[in-house]
């Protein structure tokens, strides 16, 4: 019964962590929104999405480390820091799936009509680095 109750308090606490961006699921979002655009706008169209999802994917990571850490720090030492985990992904978490979705759909759209739009995916790692070099925040 102890063992029950304690793999359910673990179980408890782990759902509520933060998920990795890695592992967050596509939303689907229909193209139809994107089939008057023409090459040009699904272009500036991407590109703002593609800048946004970079810059919640470094957000989400951190949240999902510092998560991950506290759990760990949680469960070795001292088991009441456990409560202060956030919980969960949020609505950053929600943005995130909904403009992987749109970065699809204008991917669909563009192919419909062949226009030549780079969708190879950034690395959102050197996009962050990238960032925070022009931002001057971080310098190694």
């Amino acid at each position: 019964m102890k063992k029950a109750l304690l793999a359910l308090g673990i179980t408890s606490f782990l759902t509520a962590c933060a998920s990795q961006p890695d592992k967050i699921n596509t939303a689907y979002v229909s193209d139809i929104q994107y089939r008057n655009y023409d090459c040009d706008q699904l272009t500036e169209e991407s590109r703002r999405i593609s800048y946004r999802v970079n810059e919640l994917y470094g957000n989400l990571k951190n949240k999902a480390d510092a998560d991950t850490a506290q759990m760990g720090i949680g469960l070795v030492l001292f088991w009441p820091t456990l409560f202060l985990l956030e919980g969960g992904d949020g609505p950053e978490a929600q943005e995130y799936a909904r403009l992987k979705g749109e970065q699809e759909a204008i991917q669909k759209v563009a192919i419909k009509k062949k226009c030549s739009i780079d969708f190879t995916p950034l690395d959102p790692k050197s996009a962050q680095a990238k960032k925070e070099d022009v931002t001057g925040t971080a310098k190694n």
